[in-house]
């Protein structure tokens, strides 16, 4: 189900806020634990757990990612020599593409056959990533081709 949201912040026009499923390419989703985004294998009453990703759109590959309804926003920050995803308390629809503290809410999304993978608009080379292992915080490299993390997304809009 697609949900309008008003977003204005410069007398634009309203953006779209649309709900996906995301999962790796290893059938793990994403989940919310301890009030961090991990991947994992849902099964039974736990599926219930899975988050959607709330998308709206910048551009035709530039995107905002949330979850809860787009009130957490996921992004990327520096720590130390290293980027961290995190996630932040921030209504997706209150965020703008042309506002550079908005950057680091920004993602790229590029689409290889069936799958998608998401690099950071403000931390160029820093991709998306889940663990091998199952139940591990949703994270980011600048590593993509390492065989320890995942960047390969299903990313499908929820009906």
């Amino acid at each position: 189900m697609a949900l309008e949201a008003a977003c204005r912040p410069l007398g634009r026009r309203p953006c779209r806020m649309q709900a996906f499923r995301i999962w790796d390419i290893n059938q793990k989703t994403f989940y919310l634990r301890n009030n961090q985004l991990v991947a994992g294998y849902l099964q039974g009453p736990n599926i219930k757990l899975e988050e959607k990703i709330d998308m709206v759109p910048i551009d035709p590959h530039a995107m905002f990612l949330g979850i809860r309804g787009g009130k957490l926003c996921l992004s990327c920050v520096k720590s130390g020599d290293d980027m961290r995803l995190q996630l932040e308390a921030v209504n997706i629809t209150n965020l703008s593409g042309t506002k550079e503290q908005d950057k680091r809410f920004s993602f790229i999304r590029s689409d290889n056959g069936p799958t998608t993978s998401f690099e950071s608009a403000a931390c160029p080379g820093w991709f998306i990533c889940t663990a091998l292992e199952a139940d591990q915080p949703v994270s980011l490299t600048n590593r993509p081709e390492d065989t320890l993390v995942v960047t390969k997304f299903y990313f499908q809009e929820d009906q």
